[in-house]
């Protein structure tokens, strides 16, 4: 199993599979207790963990089962090395960091901050560490995520209205997640040689 596990995606899926086995876990779970509340999150820690696992309804947590599933492809088919793996989950807790600066936001749940991360983790590995057609793909997802990014604005207002998902969308963790798994990835791959990477 260490072997299999050191094979480039494969400790990718692995952790992509974890998500989404806690979010099911945590469905039936009081959502009081393990969704993001600004006000409990210093004497509450798991919350930094857990808001992402919650899901406010059915459309809501099937939409980020589906995108788990999706992120959890682009990671084996970019073929990401274990370190970027470990990058993300790093990462994981800092998505609901930028939250803090929308206090006015009393709950939040969802993976879809810490899958933007994941989408950050891979499009950077892919744009430094790719050849050829794989460079030009990562920067095309870079751009293309980094246009969203700026359409929701984050910087305005702690959430829009809900949409198709009947649950509102928060940009801010987004951004946040974005912007630390990709921070996350850059400093784990400047700490290796690209030999090693």
């Amino acid at each position: 199993m260490a072997a299999r596990a050191r094979r480039p995606g494969v400790l990718w899926l692995v952790f992509s599979a974890a998500l989404a086995l806690f979010a099911c876990v945590a469905w039936w779970m009081p959502r009081a207790l393990i969704d993001w509340q600004p006000m409990r999150a210093a004497v509450e820690p798991w919350r930094w963990w857990s808001a992402a696992l919650v899901h406010w309804s059915v459309m809501h947590f099937w939409a980020n089962l589906l995108a788990a599933a999706l992120v959890a492809a682009y990671g084996w088919a970019a073929r990401v090395p274990a370190v970027v793996a470990w990058a993300w989950l790093g990462s994981w807790p800092f998505t609901q960091l930028a939250l803090l600066a929308k206090p006015e936001l009393l709950h939040y749940g969802g993976l879809s901050g810490v899958l933007h991360g994941g989408v950050a983790a891979v499009t950077l590995w892919l744009v430094l560490r790719g050849q050829g057609a794989q460079r030009s793909i990562g920067w095309m997802m870079l751009i293309g995520q980094s246009i969203k990014l700026l359409v929701e604005q984050p910087w305005g207002a702690a959430v829009h209205p809900p949409s198709e998902l009947d649950v509102a969308v928060a940009p801010l963790a987004h951004a946040s997640g974005s912007i630390f798994g990709a921070l996350f990835t850059l400093a784990a791959l400047r700490l290796l040689k690209p030999a090693r990477a």
